[in-house]
């Protein structure tokens, strides 16, 4: 996260008020659309892609031992990528 100097961007009346509250400190000015996670990156496609890859995988006989020391997860990390992605599946169909 890049920083920017109020003084830049605020009008001088607006910054006066905000150092009644907050004085030479950092603060934290949320955007105003919040975005979906995932959205902006592949990341949120390469998890489902990986999970669906878990799911067939066990279903094709790995065991979640091994499928935890594949993909550096936990076993109940395993157990709940393959509850959860096989209720969506099943919700989905």
């Amino acid at each position: 996260m890049s920083y920017i100097s109020a003084e830049d961007v605020l009008p001088k009346e607006l910054i006066e008020t905000i150092q009644q509250y907050v004085s030479g400190k950092s603060i934290y000015i949320p955007c105003k659309e919040k975005k979906v996670w995932g959205s902006q990156t592949k990341t949120k496609q390469y998890y489902k892609r990986r999970n669906q890859e878990i799911c067939i995988k066990h279903k094709n006989g790995v065991s979640i031992k091994t499928l935890a020391t594949t993909y550096s997860l936990t076993e109940k990390s395993i157990q709940r990528i393959i509850r959860t992605t096989s209720e969506m599946e099943a919700f989905v169909q």
